[in-house]
């Protein structure tokens, strides 16, 4: 199963992304198992400099900002 991880420290940019994370995901039908992340710690040691991020299986896809959902539509429909 897709693993996807939305980090950032919970502010209301982070949110959305979560946001646009499961939208993708209920507007593609695609199953995947979405984690929020927020221990800096956690953060720090993904590599994650900016935040919100996204990762999906592992791979960063997005830092810094949040990402379009048609981006996120494509990450997940490219398994």
């Amino acid at each position: 199963m897709m693993k996807i991880k939305v980090y950032g420290p919970g502010c209301a940019r982070c949110k959305q992304t979560e946001e646009v994370v499961r939208r993708a995901l209920a507007e593609t039908g695609v199953q995947a198992e979405v984690e929020k992340v927020s221990d800096i710690q956690a953060l720090a040691a993904a590599g994650i400099l900016m935040t919100p991020a996204v990762a999906v299986n592992e791979v960063i896809k997005v830092a810094g900002r949040i990402p379009k959902l048609d981006e996120v539509r494509a990450w997940v429909s490219a398994r």
